[in-house]
């Protein structure tokens, strides 16, 4: 007899199995991962102008640290805690070895500008990234570039990554050479997850309108396969008529 007190198993696996898969906003943190990535950057801001970039360097790195065992502590997203820390140490190890503030933005202006320049050559390839990267992830393979609607959406929606990325570069390089550290720490700010979540809405958009042009050929190539098969059944099931 089962007591009507415990949770029923197979009621708890339903409820698992239903449970929503996050989104990629939700992966890359949302907005507490939008105001922990840009917390260390602050940071080393404020730090390297009221002091030096000794203490700057440190107390961004410390405070890269200090966010990551909280979120591991709240059991959140672990891939922003541990690439949060990740970033910070090459910025600040790079930044050491320049010997001025401003070298802790030229990570992060090297990966814009090298990933500019990979999504720029898969758009002229015909092999848009966005497309590449979401039928990899989501497993469905390439079969949306036979699609030439689906390619031009990928295509939209790569070039406003490239777009992205090629403004942090333009902006945050003139701000380099010009050593506007503390205009370049606002520039990282504001080019960071603000734009990656307005460009963000174009990739769901050329996701979504792919996927349901995907799943619309794919019922009628089985609605189809369906009719050819119904018409050899019924061309050899009919029965022959007797000469009269």
């Amino acid at each position: 007899m089962t007591d009507a007190s415990q949770p029923d198993p197979v009621e708890g696996k339903a409820e698992e199995t239903e449970k929503p898969m996050p989104t990629l906003w939700e992966q890359m943190g949302g907005m507490v991962g939008f105001i922990s990535a840009s917390i260390p950057v602050a940071v080393f801001v404020i730090v390297n102008w009221a002091t030096s970039m000794g203490p700057a360097i440190w107390s961004a790195i410390g405070v890269a640290v200090a966010i990551a065992i909280w979120r591991i502590v709240r059991k959140e997203q672990l891939m922003p805690a541990i690439s949060g820390i990740f970033g910070v140490a090459i910025a600040a190890f790079i930044a050491y070895r320049v010997g001025e503030a401003k070298g802790f933005f030229l990570y992060g202006i090297w990966v814009s500008g090298a990933l500019g320049a990979v999504f720029l050559i898969s758009i002229l390839a015909r092999w848009p990234a966005v497309g590449v990267i979401w039928g990899t992830l989501n497993g469905h393979g390439m079969g949306w570039r036979s699609d030439l609607k689906s390619r031009r959406d990928y295509d939209i929606a790569t070039a406003a990554w490239t777009l992205v990325f090629i403004a942090r570069v333009v902006v945050q390089q003139w701000l380099y050479t010009a050593d506007q550290t503390t205009l370049l720490g606002v520039a990282r700010i504001a080019m960071g997850y603000p734009l990656t979540a307005i460009v963000l809405l174009v990739t769901v958009w050329a996701v979504r309108r792919s996927d349901r042009r995907q799943k619309e050929l794919e019922e009628a190539e089985q609605a189809e396969a369906a009719d050819v098969e119904e018409g050899l059944r019924a061309k050899y099931e009919t029965p022959a008529q007797e000469p009269s």
